[in-house]
């Protein structure tokens, strides 16, 4: 699988016309975007068709959200303004939308904590979201947004045991992994993803020692297990609900594997 463009072409005309403005939830996206409903769940396209065959990272979340599709199309409406569709930088529109609002800061402080940056022979993993996107693909086991009773999707219902929603992983996700390349490292954000990487390492889509599993996920609701993983927040100030001694062992174990990296990989 690699960049789609008369994927996007199909859809410009509806995004030239889109008056982002008015759409203030997800319920408002015009009809023309759907790729599927099933009962309350939906499926919407985002002009996200390029994918990095050249990756060395591959960070995936559970689903582009709300926020994610709005500003995807947003730059993508901006290059449609000065050029036709075919000329149009599907790479630019995928940065402009991936991981973008509060995901982001915080995803580069993880990735940073845990070493990937050394390992990419960067000053910082904000270089990926910049000057060194040439080492990432950006991505989601759900590849387009997908809504719940017009909420963000956040794994439930649980997406393995949804038709409807694991026909989009095998769909979409599974053939961008099997595009690219062996040696690029997955990086799944949050349990749900997680474990369908997992399913899709036990269907040799994906090698298992290829993953890092357990990175906190990055969401802004996710504020004090993010603080205390980043050594920001003291264990005795923790809540009941955070579990330090878990946090404690998946960031020693993840450390540990970055720096193991370079043994398994080329």
């Amino acid at each position: 699988m690699q960049d789609d463009p008369q994927r996007f072409e199909h859809y410009a005309p509806a995004i030239r016309e889109l008056d982002l403005g008015r759409i203030g939830k997800p319920a408002e996206i015009p009809r023309r975007f759907d790729l599927g409903r099933d009962g309350r769940l939906s499926s919407h396209y985002i002009p996200f068709d390029h994918v990095n065959p050249r990756a060395r990272l591959v960070l995936v979340g559970i689903t582009p959200g709300f926020t994610q599709w709005k500003n995807a199309m947003r730059e993508a409406q901006r290059q449609l303004a000065a050029a036709a569709p075919e000329h149009v930088d599907l790479a630019a529109v995928k940065r402009a939308g991936a991981f973008s609002g509060t995901l982001r800061p915080n995803l580069i402080a993880l990735l940073d904590h845990i070493g990937l940056q050394h390992w990419l022979g960067l000053a910082s993993c904000a270089a990926l979201f910049g000057a060194a996107s040439h080492l990432v693909h950006t991505g989601s086991i759900l590849h387009h947004p997908v809504f719940i009773d017009g909420r963000n999707y956040n794994g439930t219902p649980n997406m393995l045991r949804t038709p409807f929603l694991q026909r989009q992983i095998e769909a979409h996700f599974a053939a961008t992994a099997r595009a690219l390349g062996p040696a690029a490292v997955f990086v799944p954000l949050g349990p749900g993803v997680s474990a369908g990487i997992r399913w899709l390492a036990q269907q040799g889509v994906i090698a298992p020692d290829r993953v890092l599993h357990g990175l906190p996920h990055p969401s802004g609701a996710n504020v004090e297990r993010i603080a205390y993983f980043l050594g920001r927040k003291n264990r005795a100030t923790l809540s009941a609900k955070t579990n330090a001694d878990k946090l404690d062992t998946l960031r020693h174990e993840l450390q540990a594997q970055v720096r193991g990296l370079d043994q398994i990989i080329d």
